[in-house]
């Protein structure tokens, strides 16, 4: 294994610790090179390539204030990778025949019909065309973490745009609205459901909403350097200026509540239900998840190969107007473009800001997850995953 690679801004050396499988070593050599190379303080990573696990690696600090060590089971918060795992809970219900994708909401959640939103369908929720993108008002910190608020809002909310007609990233509204259907077919929160019929059948720890014994386990989220928003000495990224500009899209689907990075390090947030961006895993845990979409992990298979196909039809392409910037999205998951390719052709999957990501490839059954604490200004395409991700496609070639 890799070891004592120089951590950049940090004395200390930095020794891998994990295990690859004979051929993936040049998975542990872009890993090593996160640390030596772009600023890694504690991350890890694992794949799972047919069901069995092929790459399991971690290093690090996970929290800096007191030197803790970056562990196996360390659990990180994962922002927006938590949608592709809320995502599976709505697909693996319509492989049940519970839920209609192409049903309108207001069948499962009568109270959503309001402004105007009676005939729009589930899927619409799923692939970011239902124009929900935010809430006239902003709401308190206490309104998001209690769930009800969140929901009735978004009941009453006239969407931005008509729905169907135009796809914008639903950046903290996206896990409420589908975790209310889940939630409304299921008769259990999606973080129980979660929980209970994602992560359980396959061995993962996810939490939506991190009970009070695994607290001490969550690795504490670094801001960007120099703090969201500031200057990385190249041009401005426009959906970075967009998110802190009062009045455009992009700032009422980030900031729907007055929460940054950090916030998420408050128990407050982490303990909520807030399913579009604080789920909390383990690379080893995310990877499972992902394999058991794709193969079967421990005798598990999550969805099937139909189910799978239907999640990763794309269902909106071209202009973001969240994002602003063109992109592929299909039913609750992202598809690969030119700047964020992961797993190539056919693979899908969903990042979270800052550098986390979980994707899979189904025609190779290839199961990815890589995360860390200290997040970067890549809202897409961070050069830390795509490495490891290219690595992971040299060695299955």
């Amino acid at each position: 294994m890799p070891s004592g690679v120089a951590q950049k801004g940090y004395l200390m050396t930095v020794e891998i610790h994990g295990t690859v499988a004979d051929g993936y070593e040049k998975v542990a050599d872009a890993f090593a090179a996160n640390f030596a190379e772009q600023g890694e303080v504690g991350a890890a990573c694992a794949v799972r390539v047919g069901g069995e696990q092929v790459v399991d690696l971690w290093a690090g600090v996970a929290d800096p204030a007191t030197g803790r060590a970056y562990e196996a089971d360390t659990l990180q918060l994962v922002f927006s990778s938590t949608k592709g795992v809320v995502a599976a809970a709505a697909h693996l219900l319509a492989q049940q025949g519970r839920l209609d994708l192409d049903a309108p909401v207001a069948d499962y959640w009568p109270e959503f019909a309001q402004a105007g939103k009676a005939s729009v369908p589930v899927r619409s929720l799923l692939a970011h065309t239902v124009g929900l993108v935010g809430l006239d008002d902003m709401l308190s910190v206490e309104d998001l973490c209690a769930w009800d608020p969140v929901v009735k809002a978004l009941a009453a909310q006239t969407p931005f745009w008509e729905p169907g007609t135009a796809h914008g990233y639903h950046a903290l509204t996206f896990g409420h609205l589908v975790g209310e259907v889940v939630r409304r077919v299921s008769g259990q929160s999606v973080g129980d459901f979660v929980r209970d019929h994602i992560a359980g059948p396959v061995g993962a720890e996810f939490h939506i909403g991190v009970p009070d014994d695994a607290l001490e386990r969550v690795a504490p989220l670094l801001d960007f350097p120099g703090g969201m928003g500031a200057d990385t000495g190249g041009p401005p990224d426009p959906t970075m200026t967009a998110i802190f500009t009062p009045g455009t899209l992009t700032n009422k689907a980030f900031l729907i509540a007055p929460v940054l990075i950090t916030s998420f390090n408050e128990p407050q947030l982490l303990q909520a239900q807030i399913p579009g961006a604080n789920g909390c895993t383990s690379a080893r845990s995310l990877a499972r998840i992902y394999g058991g979409l794709v193969s079967e992990v421990d005798g598990v298979r999550l969805l099937d190969a139909a189910q799978i196909e239907d999640a990763r039809t794309v269902q909106a392409s071209g202009p973001d107007l969240v994002m602003l910037f063109d992109n592929h999205l299909a039913s609750g998951y992202w598809l690969p473009m030119e700047t964020a390719p992961m797993l190539g052709a056919g693979s899908f999957g969903h990042a979270g800001l800052g550098g986390s990501i979980g994707c899979a490839l189904p025609e190779r059954e290839i199961g990815f997850a890589y995360v860390m604490n200290q997040c970067q200004a890549h809202l897409v395409g961070d050069p830390r995953s795509q490495g490891l991700l290219d690595a992971v496609l040299a060695c299955t070639a």
